[in-house]
């Protein structure tokens, strides 16, 4: 029985890609799809996948363009594609319904399912979601003109992030100094050298040129909350930088597997249908 509660890891060829993907937990059990964000990759779960397998069954993906899943060399890179990926996994492997786990770019893979079957979707787990224009603030307007008009000119004003220094400042750059000896440097060490592959970069930029689709959903997400009322867990690290108000009913929580970064604002949980208070970490 043991077995049950340790990640097993496998890669299946779903929707013309060989997907990664770590699992454990009695198949029975009621689903958690973690969906992890950028540069990071479903390995960034490694502590909590095999705690929540003692009551749910728990999937982690790498999602195409990360880490150890390899598509072919016409994938699309939307949003939606990697969505179409992703929920064609979870009838691969019989995950019927799941709590969606909301961060950073696993956000718009995580909306496009709950948006395409609100039915499927047990509860939503939210730690850097973005999903209100209100997140977007001043440091987001060069992204916004690349999400317009994403020329190698307005790529060249976005803020350096795809590097190393980028990848490592995702972790450690703005928590305090005592705290960054807590933070094991395999994780960036890792992230970096998967990412810096030929071509894994550019796949990236490719990535976050399509947010802007993804905002232009923000409407229908909140729609989604108001008519849908899903059950919400919210969780947000107490130094994340882009928690700007203490008037949201938020859990202080670690900063892994979640993390602030550096180009992405925290959006206002005011449609939400409900915020969980606990005791700091």
């Amino acid at each position: 029985m043991l077995n049950v509660h340790k990640a097993k890891h496998h890669t299946v060829e779903v929707d013309g890609v060989n997907l990664f993907y770590r699992e454990a937990g009695r198949r029975d059990a009621p689903g958690v799809l973690l969906l992890h964000g950028q540069p990071s990759s479903s390995y960034s779960f490694r502590d909590v996948i095999n705690p929540l397998a003692e009551v749910a069954r728990v999937v982690a993906p790498d999602l195409p363009g990360f880490s150890f899943t390899e598509a072919p060399e016409d994938y699309p890179y939307t949003l939606e594609a990697l969505a179409q990926t992703i929920d064609a996994l979870t009838h691969e492997i019989g995950l019927e319904r799941f709590f969606l786990y909301v961060h950073d770019f696993g956000a718009p893979v995580a909306y496009y399912l709950a948006l395409a079957r609100p039915d499927r979707v047990l509860g939503l787990i939210i730690q850097n979601g973005n999903a209100h224009e209100e997140g977007l603030g001043p440091d987001w307007d060069a992204n916004k003109v690349y999400w317009a008009d994403p020329t190698p000119e307005n790529r060249a004003k976005l803020a350096e992030w795809l590097n190393f220094e980028g990848v490592r400042h995702t972790y450690v750059g703005d928590i305090p100094d005592q705290l960054k000896p807590l933070f094991a440097p395999e994780g960036w060490h890792l992230d970096w050298e998967r990412m810096r592959r030929p071509g894994l970069v550019e796949i990236q930029f490719r990535i976050f040129a399509e947010y802007g689709r993804y905002v232009a959903r923000f409407p229908e997400i909140s729609a989604y909350h108001r008519d849908h009322q899903p059950p919400a867990l919210m969780l947000w690290g107490r130094h994340d930088p882009y928690l700007e108000s203490r008037r949201y009913s938020l859990m202080p929580a670690s900063r892994s597997p979640g993390h602030a970064h550096p180009r992405h604002g925290a959006p206002p949980v005011r449609d939400a249908p409900s915020g969980v208070r606990g005791p700091d970490v």
